[in-house]
This record gives structure tokens, sequence and C-alpha cells, in this order.
């Protein structure tokens, strides 16, 4: 994969709670010289003087997703407010282990009227912490909520990131409907270009820097 097809993919993260605004500025500075999708920061870090092309996520629920649907919903709209162009949030996760669909249905679909189009909204699905059929029932969750993209991981939980088999799952289930975004631990060219073969269409990245490096000059 060429470095500049690439790095259309990466959202560059920084989600460190100790992240400064200074930290923030020079993650978007290096954002626009790497010429990344987007950023992705802290939601009390909004707003962002983001470079020219350059998109603003942030995280709501983050990191747990133990929060109430309606306290999410809020934190969505006053990140949008802020200028976020996309939401990853945390979903309930108990909600997927006792079985509780409809309701982690609705979840999204509240976070969902909090983002509306055209600006995008990402499921984080904790993917490592879901065998393979509570990922796909998480996956069709998002979709029948109206979510455009689901995401494997917060980088945060003690269970993993990021893995191709989930990634796989997950594009198995949505992929070609709603986009795929791996995140979580991937900190090599050969694990991000796995990763997209797999099935990812978006990569958030804390190592944009040196596997775009890894990647070559074009």
């Amino acid at each position: 994969m060429q470095r500049t097809e690439l790095a259309r993919l990466i959202d560059h993260t920084l989600l460190k709670p100790e992240s400064t605004s200074v930290d923030v500025a020079a993650l978007a500075a290096e954002a626009g010289e790497l010429g990344v999708y987007a950023i992705c920061v802290s939601p009390s870090q909004l707003p962002v003087d983001a470079p020219s092309g350059v998109h603003v996520a942030t995280v709501v629920g983050f990191p747990s997703g133990a929060v109430k649907p309606e306290v999410k919903a809020t934190e969505a709209a006053r990140a949008v407010a802020d200028g976020a162009d996309e939401v990853d949030m945390v979903i309930d996760l108990a909600l997927v282990k006792e079985g509780r669909f409809d309701e982690l249905t609705r979840e999204i679909a509240v976070v969902r009227a909090a983002v509306p189009a055209p600006g995008v909204l990402k499921v984080i699905i904790e993917s490592a912490a879901l065998d393979d059929e509570e990922v796909v029932a998480a996956c069709r969750c998002a979709e029948d909520a109206g979510a455009d993209f689901v995401k494997t991981s917060t980088g945060f939980h003690p269970a993993g990131g990021a893995s191709v088999e989930a990634v796989r799952v997950m594009h198995e289930t949505v992929g070609g409907r709603l986009g795929i975004k791996a995140s979580g631990g991937i900190r090599s060219l050969e694990a991000a270009e796995a990763m997209v073969a797999a099935g990812a269409t978006r990569l958030g990245l804390s190592a944009s820097t040196a596997i775009l490096d890894e990647a070559g000059l074009f």
C-alpha cells in the first residue's frame, strides 16, 4: 500500500488522560504534515484548530462504556457543538454480555440522534472482550441503530486491542454497509496492512508517524 493511500485511512490519535493542549496542537500540526484523514482527541480538548483537510474525531463514554445512554448523548452533542466531525462511542459491554441487544440498539440510536449527518458515528465494541458471536451481535445492533462505523477497541481494555480475526468477523457481518475501524495496539506497517486486508476501512493509530515512515515516501 502506498504511503499516501495508507495515510488517508488514519485517525491520528492522542487519548492519554495526561495529554495537554500543547500536545494536541502538536498532534494537529503533525496530522497536516502526514496527510492523515483525521485526528482523534479527548472531548475536553475540543475545539481543535485542525489543518485544512483533516477531520476532527473524539470519543464518548470513554473508555469503559459504562455510562447511561442519555449521558453519552449529551457528551456527543456537546462534542459536535465543539467542532467534532466524528464521534467514537463506547458501548455498554454489559448489554452484550447479558444479551440485551434491544437495549444496546436503543443506546446507539440515542447517540446517533445526537450526531446527525453529516456527522459520523463510530461504535466501539471492544472486540477483544467479546467472542465472535457477541462481535456479530454488537455489529448488527450498530447497523440497526444507524451507525456509520463499527470499531474494534478503545486501546485501554486489559483484554487487548484490535485483532485481524475480529476485523474479519466485523467485515463479514457489516462490510460494504458500515465502515470498519481497527484501533488498539497497531504499531507496525505489517499490522496496519493486515487489518486493511481483513476489511478495515479506517485505522486508529498513535504510531502514525513510525508506520508511515515504514511505508516510504509515496
